[in-house]
């Protein structure tokens, strides 16, 4: 068995080059066209989510109208 002379943490490090593979992986499955136009609707669904709440919660978060505006309550007018 060849060892290293250089010191390793693991010994598993040490000894990858023993367990090394030949064996390839299978080939991916191509995808159908139901599943990318799944995937791509999936897609543009959460873009739109994202986009939608980006819209809708800028107004709360301008700065410049609610300082300029207090908010008071209607009951305390009429003291």
């Amino acid at each position: 068995m060849f060892r290293r002379d250089e010191a390793v943490p693991f010994a598993f490090v040490a000894e990858a080059d023993h367990f090394r593979s030949n064996v390839t992986p299978p080939p991916r499955e191509r995808l159908g066209a139901s599943q990318i136009v799944g995937r791509t609707l999936l897609g543009l669904t959460v873009a739109a989510g994202l986009v939608g709440s980006l819209i809708f919660g800028m107004p709360s978060l301008d700065s410049r109208d609610s300082a300029t505006r207090q908010q008071q309550s209607e009951a305390s007018d009429n003291r």
